[in-house]
């Protein structure tokens, strides 16, 4: 087979892995098929059992896998005529490997290839021989007690523990309800309010039968050019499935947890069959000779499989490399290049699956700069993989010199690999966790290895006349203080010199305020097109598909390889995530004016602004980071602006995130491990910019996803996004006191350079993460807390601002409490710092005495209640409760009163 070829048969592979479970989606939607069409699929694909002079049938959505496959089928790409391999010729005498009969018939296998994708959707479920062949036979059920209709999906954040044996396993409260995927949709919600009442059937299929109604409906909306190309048009599938199928428990029966996805475990097990079969076709074995082998299990040691890992480094260099021109532009850049990342690491995994001719389901995991795929452990595969790591090696020394790149990492594996000896406490799983520790280990030593430098046959020196690219009369690119400028560009009255790969980021950064989609292609498409390839691509931004005729010409000519939405979400959080297109999470929010023009009240709060760097107060018009800075001024008794004007980065990520992925779960297994990285990555990549967006709109999302995020935006509203996050976070791993993150906030004037505040906020975060062994701490104004103490810490802000409100407490007298703090938190060393109680009530008193309305002798027993108050609310509930920490919100009442 050519290249080509290859991709279009593993394509169908994985098509036919990617649905073999979606009978289990149509039969508890309540389709009718009618009664002979059941009976006779039944017969085919569900697996009959007798017993005590009854026969049933079990695993009867096999049979509705084939009605499934009837229904949607004139919506899928044309899977018909002389080369469809490796399914039969439409007109073949044997049509046994049809896409129905290899997905459906995953219980009852035949041929070859439907073996292949029933020991796929064995290995991703982790079942060792024993536990298959019982849940094979077993009927439906599932541990929570509900059938398959009622059951909901559990929520694995509610299960991790990483301090108790695997026999303590928590009660399990929380379900998530079927919706299709929305920032609202992805939180666990309390059983009672969404997992209906086992006898209620109706309800049950009434839910499923609207989500079905729904997914049927959205399939139509993938162009239908696009089915010309089935990889393209299968990473569009792939979305849709994840959109409505990722609330849809994927097992029910046998007493187990309905715990993984639909959509996790049917991803896992295309990715599986596919190398599963590219591994057998490139070894040419006999059909015969396969289904043998699979039936008893012979070659489950052989390691088929290669686990491809790859990790983008160095990107903070990479996002904050600064000239000279850099910060006037700060925020431009900001969106350019973080997006720019999101571009790199997604590309360098197409780099691979393109090298080895895999489609994109064959990639597991992709977020935060981390990227997973499975392909067959061949030679082939294997020398491709070298020829791709000396491409990505030599595109980072070239444009990046070194600063940044993508550690590539594989490790074979069997089939047995992923399995568990369940029912054996102290072998548990534990070669699956092996497997996973070998898997971050060598992750590990390709990140230390970077480019090769050590090999026998380092990289390419792309290095050589490195000085001989400079143009004399250019010099230095102005953005990036490193590369060669290549032109000069004008821009609002003077002209920049800069290389073409700053010129993309700048152009990202216009552009992302204009567009939605993107295409990757072989040739670029119209004049959004970035100038530097990535790997090979083109990227081209575009408008709305009515706009572009869809990309059909594209596609014909055989130019167009990926089209992607990386819109965000719609405002009310509740709008399914699909438009008809593969979606990346790579976009972040921009703050933005508002749509009407800005007025001269609104303007005069902007007016210390850096005229040069103010931009203009145009309609929808991007932010600038002086203009964040101004945000959270307000509005004096006399019609001032008071209030600092500052910045605050908030940087944070989940503590413990290798301990949780290696052992946080009891049974792990592959398509858990997928499932449970796709589900971190949603709270940031999805719910994250959707909130800043609806709620927090003056902030900048510079990246989020994965395990961390980092935003910048007005220093007092951060502090407040800051305690949303890790209240809706605890929400959305169901209150699981093993699952956190810690942040750091850092607090600076506008004028400081980017590089500047990202190292600041990182320092912050390490301090979060340092002073406490259980982490689960922020730092902010350079004092240390665990989150419960910020949260009461805020509290105590409110009532301090009220107290100093109600009483007019000068600024002096707040100044002075930072000395009494001080005294405070050094009593054990120095006992004689126990006046500053004395102190405190010495000042309060004569505060008291001064103040109008409170100085006449009448007064007295007015003042002695105030003092009182004043000692309760500051020096009781605030400096003797939090000590140091008390300088936080005497800090924000501070600068949110200073002129």
């Amino acid at each position: 087979m050519t290249p080509q070829e290859l991709l279009a048969a593993s394509s169908r592979v994985a098509l036919s892995g990617l649905i073999h479970d979606i009978g289990k989606f149509a039969e508890r939607a309540g389709l009718d098929p009618g009664a002979e069409l059941l009976e006779s699929n039944l017969h085919q694909y569900a697996r009959r059992q007798q017993a005590g002079g009854r026969q049933w049938f079990t695993h009867r959505h096999s049979a509705y896998t084939a009605v499934a496959i009837d229904l949607l089928e004139r919506h899928f790409p044309r899977l018909v005529g002389t080369d469809v391999a490796p399914f039969a010729a439409w007109d073949a005498p044997d049509v046994d490997d049809s896409l129905i009969n290899a997905a459906a018939r995953h219980h009852k296998p035949e041929t070859a290839l439907q073996w292949l994708i029933a020991t796929a959707d064995r290995v991703a479920s982790g079942f060792e021989r024993e536990t298959f062949d019982r849940y094979n036979d077993a009927e439906e059920g599932s541990s929570t007690g509900g059938d398959h209709f009622s059951s909901r999906q559990l929520t694995l954040f509610e299960q991790i523990r990483l301090d108790a044996s695997p026999s303590k396993q928590p009660a399990l409260n929380y379900r998530y309800a079927l919706q299709p995927l929305s920032p609202m949709a992805i939180f666990p919600q309390p059983a009672k309010d969404c997992e209906p009442n086992k006898r209620d059937r109706v309800k049950a299929t009434q839910q499923y039968r609207r989500l079905w109604d729904q997914f049927a409906e959205a399939l139509k909306a993938i162009p239908d050019s696009h089915q010309d190309r089935l990889d393209l048009w299968l990473d569009h599938f792939d979305t849709l499935l994840a959109t409505y199928a990722h609330a849809i428990p994927a097992a029910t029966a046998f007493g187990v947890k309905p715990e993984v996805s639909l959509y996790d475990h049917s991803k896992a097990v295309a990715a599986l069959a596919t190398a599963l079969w590219r591994w057998h076709q490139a070894s040419d074995d006999e059909p015969q000779a396969i289904i043998d082998s699979q039936q008893q299990r012979a070659d489950w040691d052989t390691p088929k499989l290669l686990l491809i890992q790859g990790d983008l480094f160095g990107i903070q260099d990479f996002i904050f490399a600064a000239g000279g021109e850099t910060q006037r532009r700060a925020a431009k850049l900001l969106r350019g290049r973080s997006f720019y990342v999101g571009l790199l690491t997604e590309c360098a995994a197409m780099r691979v699956l393109d090298a080895l001719a895999l489609p994109p389901t064959s990639q597991i995991i992709n977020a935060a700069g981390k990227f997973l795929i499975v392909a067959p452990n061949t030679e082939a595969t294997r020398s491709a993989l070298a020829e791709v790591r000396r491409t990505l090696d030599t595109w980072f020394l070239a444009h990046s010199f070194g600063q940044a790149g993508v550690g590539l990492a594989w490790l074979e594996a069997s089939c047995n690999d992923f399995l568990s000896a369940r029912g054996d406490p102290k072998n548990s799983h534990q070669r699956f966790r092996t497997l996973m520790k070998r898997l971050f280990a060598q992750l590990d030593l390709a990140k230390a290895q970077r480019f090769g430098l050590c090999d026998a046959a380092p990289a390419p020196a792309v290095f050589a006349g490195f000085l001989d690219r400079f143009d004399n009369r250019l010099g230095v690119c102005q953005i990036d203080g490193r590369s060669p400028a290549t032109e000069e560009i004008p821009e609002q009255g003077q002209t920049l010199r800069l290389s073409r790969l700053a010129q993309d980021q700048i152009a990202i950064g216009n552009w992302l305020t204009r567009f939605k989609r993107l295409l990757v292609t072989r040739e670029g498409i119209g004049q959004h097109t970035l100038d530097v390839d990535l790997f090979g691509y083109r990227i081209s931004f575009t408008q709305e598909e009515a706009d572009s005729g869809r990309f059909g010409p594209a596609v014909r000519e055989d130019n167009l390889l990926r089209a992607w939405d990386f819109s965000l979400p719609e405002s009310d959080g509740e709008r399914p995530l699909w438009n008809g297109y593969a979606r990346r999470y790579i976009n972040g929010y921009i703050p933005r004016f508002e749509g009407t023009e800005t007025s001269a009240f609104e303007q005069d709060k902007y007016a210390r602004c850096d005229p040069e760097a103010e931009g203009d107060f145009s309609p929808h018009e991007p932010k600038t980071l002086n203009h964040l800075a101004s945000e959270d001024q307000q509005l004096d008794e006399k019609g001032r602006w008071v209030g600092i004007r500052a910045l605050t980065t908030l940087k944070g990520d989940i503590d413990n995130l290798g301990l949780i992925f290696q052992q946080g779960l009891a049974e792990p297994t592959f398509a858990k491990m997928a499932a449970l990285s796709r589900q971190t990555n949603a709270f940031f990549a999805v719910y994250l910019p959707w909130l800043c967006a609806t709620e927090y709109p003056n902030t900048y999302t510079v990246f989020a996803g994965g395990d961390d995020f980092f935003l910048i935006g007005p220093w007092r509203s951060q502090m407040a996004l800051a305690r949303r996050l890790q209240r809706e976070f605890a929400r959305y791993v169901a209150d699981n006191p093993a699952i956190h993150f810690s942040a750091g906030l850092s607090t600076t004037k506008p004028g400081l350079p980017i590089r500047h505040l990202a190292a600041l906020g990182e320092q912050a975060l390490e301090q979060a993460k340092g002073l406490r062994p259980e982490k689960n701490a922020v730092t902010c104004f350079g004092e240390t807390v665990p989150w419960s103490t910020f949260v009461a810490l805020g509290e105590a802000g409110v009532e301090l601002k009220a107290l100093a409100d109600e009483l007019a407490l000068s600024t002096g007298f707040i100044y002075g409490l930072l000395e009494l703090i001080e005294k405070a938190e050094h009593v054990h060393q120095r006992p004689e710092n126990a006046i500053w109680h004395s102190q405190f009530a010495y000042r309060a008193a004569r505060m008291l005495e001064r103040a109008p309305g409170l100085r006449d002798r009448s007064k007295v027993e007015e003042r002695r209640r105030l003092q009182q108050r004043l000692a309760q609310v500051i020096a009781s509930s605030g400096i003797e409760r939090f000590g140091g920490s008390y300088r936080i919100p005497l800090f924000t009442h501070l600068y949110q009163t200073r002129d």
